[in-house]
């Protein structure tokens, strides 16, 4: 097997720059002291891929410059076997529209389709011998490590389907079959990779190497998911599509914490164009271009890079990225596998008397899920600046609970004083995950009311009713005997759907859609913003 004439120093870090791990980095150098290396990276053929694969996309670029030899899996029968996420009737076209819009997406960034290897699972996964070493594979793994490899990937259910802990042991597997030196992932893939290390072994199998990327936030801050609208962009969207969904992007000034934006510049506009150009107006400096991402991420933490400004130059360099998918799509084959493979959901009709199937039970009520959220009257006892972060703020927030206060962080830091925080009443949203800033777990979340007038923003906490207590449920009027929710699931987008209606009126009067954030007490206030947002 021929090696790729790059030195060796030069061909390794092209295969690990950029990655968040690498298990087995000296079995890499020596493989390329010999020879290129095998590396195979699969995809569950479920819902329809996002911006987001251009991040794998990108480091199969990099293994391509590197010599390697690259497969790409499409992994139909995982698609199954995981809780059914593609139903079998439209796995085959699935995999279809997976190839295609795969291939475009390499096709935009360059990179050479004659040296890489496609393969479908089902055209080997179910042979005799895959099968017997399946068997032989549940013959030594236990139920606990089966369900532990899959847990950050597989769907959770209290009852699992055998089905699911199938899934990583046919991952492990796929090392062998596939006759690769790597298998390439997520970091979310890295206990199903500890498992092939261990397993594979026990079946008379060698330990591959296990290449791991970062996983990049979505638009709204966590994972870019195909389930959840809002937090992707569909690589088929149309410019104005693209540009409403990064307006809506989570994107908060100084704040380079979870943000999917920046995240997806470093890793797809860098790694494919070497450079980002901020778009901006004259009087606002002009037009800049980034070198390396170091220096935007700088100075976007000072905040010489504007939010608005970020989001409409990245809208141009997607939209660079996607015309060439865009096109390639309005081919009438294309288009027909497309709406064959993604056929548009049929609204079931409600049925006369109320009642309905268990999944219409479970779906959630529209029209209640602002009382889903637990907001309360909490008193601010003492105010400090983030030691790790000059745009947050660092805060001890009483809600009245027997625990104690909580631990709170916030954006505020440049927008509002904070001398001005100390023994403040406010309302925090109290079931949100609790999420880590700079190292420090924030456990609610402070509601202001903000806007943005001449490029400039105003924010100021919201104001409790007159005689508010600490510990004061706030809620949406007639929806008080709603029950919040414990916790909101971070996949369900909850409080982003709330959020998208939550606004200060002309009046000051923070209200949900027409309808006001109060308590018993009366309603909930900004002080001095008005036809405002909430956040």
């Amino acid at each position: 097997m021929a090696q790729t004439s790059l030195p060796l120093h030069e061909k390794k870090e092209l295969i690990v720059r950029h990655l968040q791990e690498v298990l087995g980095d000296d079995k890499l150098t020596e493989i390329l002291k010999e020879r290129d290396v095998k590396v195979y990276w699969g995809t569950a053929t479920t819902g329809k891929p996002h911006i987001a694969y251009f991040v794998p996309m990108s480091k199969i670029a990099d293994f391509l410059k590197a010599g390697c030899h690259v497969t790409i899996l499409l992994a139909d029968l995982h698609a199954y076997l995981d809780n059914m996420k593609a139903p079998w009737e439209l796995l085959e076209l699935r995999t279809k529209y997976y190839e295609a819009v795969i291939k475009a997406m390499l096709e935009s960034i360059n990179v050479p389709l004659n040296k890489l290897n496609f393969v479908k699972g089902t055209d080997y996964q179910l042979d005799k011998k895959y099968t017997l070493d399946v068997y032989r594979l549940t013959s030594v793994v236990t139920e606990h490590d089966a369900k532990k490899a899959g847990a950050e990937v597989v769907k959770q259910v209290d009852h699992p389907l055998l089905s699911g802990l199938l899934y990583p042991g046919l991952q492990a597997l796929d090392e062998e079959y596939l006759d690769v030196d790597a298998q390439f992932g997520g970091v979310d893939q890295r206990k199903i990779f500890t498992f092939a290390e261990k397993y594979m072994p026990a079946l008379g199998y060698r330990k591959r190497i296990h290449l791991m990327n970062p996983m990049v936030p979505g638009l709204t801050g966590s994972k870019m998911s195909s389930s959840e609208e809002d937090s992707k962009i569909d690589l088929l969207d149309d410019s104005a599509a693209v540009k409403r969904k990064l307006k809506k992007a989570f994107c908060e000034p100084g704040n380079i914490e979870n943000n999917g934006l920046l995240a997806f510049v470093k890793h797809v506009i860098y790694s494919v164009y070497g450079e980002f150009e901020i778009l901006r107006k004259e009087e606002f400096g002009g037009n800049i271009v980034y070198k390396n991402f170091h220096d935007l991420e700088k100075d976007f933490a000072e905040e010489k890079v504007h939010p608005g400004d970020l989001k409409n130059s990245l809208q141009s360099a997607l939209d660079k990225l996607l015309d060439p998918i865009r096109t390639k799509f309005q081919s009438p084959e294309l288009k027909e596998l497309t709406a064959k493979a993604y056929p548009k959901p049929v609204k079931a009709k409600a049925k006369k008397g109320g009642g309905g199937s268990g999944d219409q039970a479970n779906q959630i009520d529209e029209t209640k899920i602002a009382g889903r959220l637990d907001m309360r009257v909490g008193k601010i006892i003492s105010a400090k600046m983030h030691p790790d972060a000059t745009s947050l703020y660092l805060e001890e927030i009483d809600f009245g609970e027997e625990s104690g206060p909580r631990t709170v962080i916030s954006g505020l830091a440049g927008l509002v004083p904070l001398e001005s925080l100390k023994d403040r009443l406010v309302i925090g949203l109290c079931n949100l995950k609790p999420q880590k800033m700079r190292g420090i777990e924030s456990n609610a979340m402070l509601l202001c009311s903000s806007k943005t007038t001449d490029e400039v923003r105003s924010v100021e906490p919201l104001d409790p009713p007159n005689g508010s207590q600490v510990g004061d449920r706030i809620y949406v009027d007639g929806l008080n005997d709603v029950k919040p929710d414990e916790r909101l699931n971070p996949k369900r987008k909850i409080w982003e759907k709330v959020q998208a209606d939550l606004k200060v009126s002309s009046d000051g009067q923070a209200l949900w859609k027409d309808f006001a954030l109060m308590s018993l007490k009366g309603r909930v206030s900004s002080a001095t913003l008005r036809d405002a947002n909430i956040s």
